[in-house]
């Protein structure tokens, strides 16, 4: 699902709101989420998972083109590890 068949979807469960209500909610809740991740904290939904800042460090990588060793400086990278009640309904357990 991409983000303009979730704003889909919630429009057909709520008819009453407009297209551009949803819109906002939805970029207004992903915002959120990016900006609580990028200033290194959590981000928990119970019974769907957690989204969480995790450091990678620097270490030396190749050039695939030439061959050549280079510098991977260490970044930041978000995880997102999903919940037990998630994970059962995937497998059918529920």
């Amino acid at each position: 699902m991409v983000r303009s068949e979730l704003i889909a979807q919630l429009a057909s469960h709520y008819p009453d709101l407009t297209h551009r209500q949803i819109t906002a909610v939805v970029d207004a809740v992903f915002d959120e989420i990016t900006d609580a991740l990028a200033r290194g904290n959590r981000v928990e939904f119970r019974g769907f998972g957690v989204f969480a800042p995790k450091q990678r460090g620097g270490r030396i990588g190749r050039n695939p083109k030439t061959g050549e060793s280079v510098q991977v400086a260490p970044k930041q990278i978000a995880m997102f590890r999903a919940s037990k009640a998630l994970l059962a309904r995937l497998n059918g357990e529920t």
